[in-house]
């Protein structure tokens, strides 16, 4: 018998959350906008709405009386999307500042330098 290692799932630091607005670096829908639906930390994958879009056929169910071919959005790796700063509205890197006891992403453009958690 062989003996597999178990293999530990390591969570990357993500600075993208559920609800911001991303834009997409890479793919067939590169440099378009849209907002993140759900965030996988194990996978290290985004959903983003509208984006990466693949048909799918669906059966007839409860829920889905006709059935046929439904728009599905696929997730994208958290490396090929960028967050977009409310503020000055340009893709940014993000970096973590504690300010009042508590841990929040910063815009590092040169000229913003703005908080974008409001908490």
């Amino acid at each position: 018998m062989r003996k597999f290692k178990k293999v530990i799932e390591k969570l990357v630091k993500v600075q993208i959350k559920k609800g911001d607005t991303v834009v997409l670096l890479s793919g067939k829908d590169k440099g378009k906008q849209g907002r993140v639906l759900v965030v996988d930390y194990t996978r290290h994958k985004v959903t983003v709405e509208g984006m990466n879009n693949a048909k799918k056929a669906v059966r007839p169910s409860q829920q889905n009386q006709k059935g046929g071919i439904v728009d599905v959005a696929l997730p994208v790796h958290i490396s090929n999307v960028k967050l977009i700063c409310p503020k000055c509205s340009k893709p940014a890197n993000v970096t973590r500042k504690v300010m009042n006891n508590k841990k929040v992403r910063v815009c590092k453009n040169e000229k913003c330098k703005e908080v974008i958690d409001k908490s």
